[in-house]
């Protein structure tokens, strides 16, 4: 039987990054969490966390981790079944930030009993999170099938390529073509992030060089800076359909939208005690997302 206190000792670990934060975070003395580690390894026979800056979870760490998470959230469904108050549980799940900015809020929101520790990552990356064991839930453009997990379709996250008028007549005087594309400042979350290329291989330019191109991690400052002039990116329709109506935005080429088909997936054992969440998720999503 693996003892709590140590694997909570495992998870805050890793997710804190530093014996110390973990201390800090359960309220003891980072001696006592090196010696829950050292038990914990002991009992296992293997190593569980990568000493370092920050320290990690090894590969069989992140499994226990996932246990961990489970267990407190099973633990948290019975105490519900028996008419006990237990107290919030903590949730780890990866969301894409362009969802975090449109449509997710409202159903965390809706959904009480939980603490929510969000991981940003790109869509078509955030189901890596739940491969790994380090998250219970994702928001991904995958599908599946991932062993151990159920996947429920959400819809599809439609995207405009947006730009302001005049950065249009800058860039593009000739009209928006392949060759003007090339030159053209283009907007990039991260180097995750393929909306612009896709769009781009799509509508104009397969098998091209790499875009020019400004990188900003955020969602709405994607759409200031389309307003500013600093370039044209790929925006979520709910965003920026205000500035598309009062044409403070345009679209680069009339009605070419990308659809980004979404996916509830999380792992089967926590599937009872997330079923308000994924209710809420699915309500959320039928009322913001493109339903095909």
């Amino acid at each position: 039987m693996l003892d709590p206190a140590q694997l909570a000792a495992l998870t805050a670990v890793h997710r804190r990054g530093a014996f110390d934060l973990a201390a800090a975070e359960l309220h003891v003395t980072p001696s006592a969490i090196s010696q829950r580690i050292k038990a914990l390894e002991e009992a296992t026979g293997t190593l569980l966390i990568r000493r370092g800056q920050p320290c990690e979870a090894t590969a069989t760490g992140l499994r226990l981790i996932r246990h961990h998470d489970e267990i407190a959230l099973l633990e948290r469904s019975l105490a519900l079944d028996l008419g006990l108050a237990p107290g919030p549980a903590t949730l780890r799940i990866a969301v894409n930030a362009d969802s975090l900015a449109t449509w997710i809020l409202p159903a965390l929101a809706a959904t009480r009993g939980f603490l929510f520790d969000l991981v940003i990552d790109d869509q078509d990356h955030s189901q890596d999170w739940l491969r790994r064991g380090e998250v219970l839930a994702a928001i991904t453009a995958h599908n599946g099938p991932l062993q151990g997990c159920d996947t429920l379709p959400l819809g599809a996250l439609r995207y405009r390529a947006t730009a302001a008028p005049a950065y249009l007549d800058r860039w593009f005087p000739q009209g928006v073509t392949a060759e003007a594309l090339a030159r053209a400042p283009a907007l990039t979350f991260s180097d995750k992030d393929r909306l612009q290329a896709r769009w781009a291989a799509q509508y104009l330019r397969p098998g091209r060089e790499a875009l020019p191109t400004h990188r900003m991690a955020s969602s709405q400052a994607f759409v200031d800076a389309c307003l500013a002039g600093l370039g044209w990116g790929m925006n979520p329709e709910p965003l920026v359909a205000p500035h598309l109506a009062k044409g403070s935005l345009v679209e680069l080429l009339p009605d070419t939208p990308l659809d980004v088909a979404l996916y509830w997936q999380f792992t089967r054992l926590a599937a009872a005690p997330l079923r308000p969440l994924t209710e809420a998720l699915r309500r959320a999503a039928a009322a913001m997302l493109v339903q095909k």
